[in-house]
């Protein structure tokens, strides 16, 4: 009986285990995506601001649409503020 309860056990923590990296996964591309056209005419380098668009997408779970501006959409990330208290977020 303790087997059959510890063998349940162990295929519901499996279940929801890999439910878990399916999500994880599905954002972090969402981002991407996002984060691909909020940058795609990004004064500064491609990479960088890839890179803070898609930490601020993590944090906040939204990218505001277009390539500039509409931050009101999304204050969190309108509101993140980097090391020197400028806007994290491009």
């Amino acid at each position: 009986m303790k087997m059959l309860v510890a063998v349940q056990f162990f295929i519901i923590s499996l279940l929801l285990t890999s439910s878990y990296f399916v999500l994880s996964s599905a954002d972090s591309s969402a981002c991407g995506g996002k984060c691909n056209v909020r940058c795609s005419k990004a004064d500064r380098t491609h990479e960088e601001c890839l890179e803070d668009c898609n930490i601020c997408c993590q944090q906040c779970n939204c990218v505001p649409s277009g390539t500039y501006g509409n931050k009101d959409e999304c204050p969190c990330y309108r509101d993140m503020k980097n090391s020197k208290g400028g806007s994290k977020c491009p």
